[in-house]
């Protein structure tokens, strides 16, 4: 860490006034996609992969383009040809600049006033792409973090609406996705989520219950690089995780999931694991109940399979004492 940096759990601060935020890929242990349909998850943040956003106060307002996410410089045209069949045609660039105008849109319907001032924006990211990481909604995350540090209105805009700031920043662009990811990395940790209809309509959001993350036995995520026991009882776990996926597979056909997909799940379910997808396909969260002997089944399987495998670590909350104080439920399991 840069010497000249302070380390806070609100971020790292610099003397310079440089501002930066992390937030953590997600998965969805159980439930997901049922946020979308007034049902219930429990999702973790996961310290394996994150983005980070730094906030440099500057005399213009500027959204630096990341050198290898916002390419625009190519060594011929069968170069940018194969990038945008690759990475397809958006970096990080647009979730900025959409998460920007948004906050901006937010403080001003709250008549929460903003001191002026200019910045420079920059991003980087490690979340694979395209695996059901939530990568995307990571970027606006870190950045909002950014945004209200700056503007000091952190105590302003409550804990359990940034969710949805953070994704109406990125249904402006188009992106089609429910709560239960952006739940997951603005708290941080394991947090359980009830999106029932009527704190839905009554409330404008979710009751998000932050849980222990002890709770969770270990886990492994597994992932293609290229896509398209401790003496507790988890067999309930293992059980409710397999049926999660496989209510998936039959509201939504195996068309729809992709064979690669599917494969992911099937390694794991071969040596006896339960698996599931993350989030809507590109990676599985899986559970080895006999212990360590199955985990090495597993990452034989997955490497004979061409998949990636590595332990799960868990992202502690991510809260603040100033965010605590905002919460209009304060809950713990």
């Amino acid at each position: 860490m840069d010497q000249n940096m302070n380390s806070t759990k609100e971020g790292l601060i610099s003397g310079s006034g440089a501002i930066q935020h992390k937030a953590y890929a997600r998965v969805g242990l159980l439930g997901n996609p049922s946020d979308v349909y007034f049902g219930k998850t429990i999702s973790f943040s996961l310290a394996n992969f994150w983005a980070s956003v730094t906030l440099e106060p500057s005399p213009h307002l500027i959204i630096n383009p990341h050198p290898i996410h916002d390419l625009v410089q190519f060594d011929s045209l069968d170069h940018l040809v194969n990038r945008l069949q690759s990475e397809g045609y958006y970096g990080g660039v647009r979730l900025l600049m959409s998460i920007c105008k948004l906050f901006h849109k937010h403080c001003k319907d709250n008549n929460i006033n903003l001191s002026p001032g200019n910045f420079t924006l920059s991003y980087d990211t490690n979340i694979p792409r395209q695996a059901g990481l939530s990568g995307s909604s990571a970027i606006v995350c870190a950045a909002l973090s950014c945004l209200l540090d700056f503007y000091k209105v952190r105590h302003l805009i409550k804990v359990e609406v940034r969710p949805n700031l953070i994704l109406s920043a990125e249904k402006e662009l188009g992106i089609v996705a429910g709560l239960q990811d952006r739940v997951a990395q603005v708290y941080g940790g394991l947090v359980h989520m009830d999106f029932s209809k009527e704190n839905m309509d009554k409330l404008g959001h979710g009751i998000y219950t932050p849980m222990d993350i002890s709770l969770l036995p270990p886990l492994h995520l597994i992932y293609a690089e290229n896509p398209s026991d401790s003496g507790k009882n988890y067999q309930k776990l293992a059980e409710l995780m397999n049926r999660n996926f496989d209510l998936r597979r039959c509201m939504f056909g195996d068309e729809c999931l992709g064979a690669l997909n599917i494969e992911m799940v099937e390694v794991a379910r071969r040596v006896g694991a339960a698996s599931k997808f993350t989030g809507s396909g590109g990676a599985v969260v899986a559970f080895c109940p006999e212990g360590p002997p199955q985990v090495k089944r597993l990452e034989d399987e997955c490497r004979k399979a061409g998949f990636s495998i590595q332990a799960i670590q868990v992202v502690p909350s991510c809260l603040n004492d100033v965010d605590l104080k905002t919460l209009s439920l304060s809950r713990t399991f």
